[in-house]
């Protein structure tokens, strides 16, 4: 006679095939005693299959929004120093073979998407930027109200078109030029400073102007800059449309890349009309920023001797 366990195991099987739709080929899932626990047709399985595929299909494509989210994402956390993944290199790229190695291979400093254009173009394209240039401004002034055609403002839409290339002429100044070769090797291992050099920026923002200081310093190792490139370098990046700390964090790895010193810092004091004529007009506020590369960063007592010799007042 047989066991309770085998009749119920019997009864349990005969239960599933009565309960079978005439016709597809079904199979019984048994576990381990070989009891049955699941029925499932050949078009179940089939489904189930594809659905498998699917889900295959579904990760393989949210691996790759991932990768794709994760690459935007260490674009937007380099963005804010200055480089320009999207349009030109991630990171600074070395010259090799050069005594000046630069940040990107045309001496630009991490070119925006359209540098290269204004860069490389012809007198005539030129001429066509700015008419282009002009013809918006001329909108502008009517979307405002104004009449560009009144005595005052005909020739504002053409005059502000030069003017507005004069103040970004840093996109078409090329630190290869601007550092001129002015490189020179010198056994100097002491701090070279070089403070209060006066900049002038466009707010990138709300393209309102923004003035300061800056003092640049770095400790060289065997290779040092001629002082009045540090100006120079200074001026490059402020005559493009900017944020202030963007604007300090390049000009420091502008001097690390070309010099390759001990140490770079640079401390940026301005002041922004967008927080003095608009929003919260705060006039008379400043803003200060700093970086520090090097031994600037990693030795306090070296960075405190820069502090300490940026502010004192005598001149």
């Amino acid at each position: 006679m047989e066991s309770h366990d085998a009749v119920l195991n019997s009864l349990a099987k005969l239960r599933m095939r009565a309960e079978l739709p005439r016709g597809g080929k079904y199979s019984v899932a048994l576990d381990d005693d070989e009891q049955p626990v699941s029925l499932s047709s050949q078009a179940e399985q089939d489904h189930h299959s594809e659905n498998e595929r699917h889900e295959e299909l579904d990760q393989h494509s949210s691996s790759a929004v991932a990768v794709q989210q994760a690459s935007h994402s260490q674009h937007a956390q380099h963005e804010g120093y200055g480089f320009r993944p999207l349009s030109g290199s991630s990171t600074p790229l070395m010259v090799n073979g050069t005594q000046s190695p630069l940040p990107d291979p045309n001496g630009l400093g991490w070119p925006a998407k359209s540098t290269l254009s204004r860069l490389y173009s012809t007198p005539a394209q030129r001429i066509a930027r700015e008419q282009k240039l002009s013809d918006a401004v001329r909108t502008l002034l009517e979307c405002i109200g104004e009449d560009p055609d009144r005595d005052g403002l005909k020739r504002t839409p053409e005059r502000y078109a030069q003017a507005l290339m004069w103040m970004t002429r840093g996109y078409e100044e090329r630190l290869t030029d601007v550092i001129n070769d002015a490189i020179f090797p010198e056994d100097h291992d002491e701090m070279v400073i070089v403070r209060d050099i006066d900049i002038f920026s466009l707010c990138e923002h709300h393209l309102v102007p923004f003035t300061g200081k800056v003092s640049i310093a770095y400790i060289p190792r065997k290779l040092v800059l001629g002082l009045s490139k540090l100006a120079r370098i200074a001026e490059t990046f402020s005559r493009r449309l900017q944020v202030q700390e963007r604007l300090t964090k390049q000009i420091a790895i502008a001097v690390e890349e070309a010099i390759k010193p001990r140490g770079v810092a640079v401390v940026m004091e301005a002041t922004h009309l967008c927080m003095t004529m608009r929003g919260v007009q705060k006039p008379g506020s400043a803003t200060i920023t700093s970086c520090m590369l090097g031994c600037f960063r990693t030795q306090q007592k070296t960075r405190e001797e820069f502090l300490t010799l940026v502010n004192s007042k005598t001149r």
